[in-house]
């Protein structure tokens, strides 16, 4: 709230220097404000009494503005990769696989491995679980099982994330 909104009657003041002014009515508080040609900004609203400062409040919402760009930019977006696997997979297309979700691991990413079953290999679900545990273990020494083996409709899902 800012000027005119702030409706208290007794706010604890901090000048535009940053000095503290103390307990006062809020309407003198409004008044020497407009006398430094600034306004009046309530920052602690729960506190008793509430807390107002006296700054060119454009300007505070255009650093405040900065700041969170700033942070931003900063803040990584961590991606979830997949890599699809069949139950009757090869060893050296698994090693392949392994190597792509080693480059997304490096990279910063999660790697989300499917296992995906069609038609009948359903029924052969226990014999072929082994090819993500091995997976996983090919892949240990970078990363952590994030999320462990999970049923999801027709595949096996298993979340890994690199280690910190």
């Amino acid at each position: 709230m800012i000027n005119g909104a702030i409706g208290d009657r007794e706010v604890r003041l901090i000048g535009s220097h940053g000095e503290q002014i103390g307990i006062m009515n809020g309407r003198e508080a409004l008044k020497l404000a407009r006398e430094e040609d600034l306004d009046l900004v309530m920052i602690a609203p729960r506190a008793k009494p509430p807390v107002c400062k006296i700054i060119d409040y454009s300007k505070y919402r255009y650093e405040m503005a900065r700041k969170e760009k700033e942070a931003r930019k900063k803040q990584k977006a961590i991606e979830t990769k997949e890599v699809r696997l069949s139950p009757n997979i090869e060893t050296n297309d698994l090693a392949t696989k392994a190597n792509a979700a080693r480059k997304f691991l490096e990279k910063g990413n999660k790697v989300k491995v499917t296992l995906r079953f069609r038609g009948r290999e359903m029924s052969h679900m226990k014999q072929t679980s082994h090819v993500l545990n091995d997976f996983a273990e090919s892949l240990s020494d970078i990363s952590v099982v994030d999320k462990p083996t999970k049923m999801e409709g027709r595949s096996l899902t298993l979340i890994l994330r690199a280690k910190s």
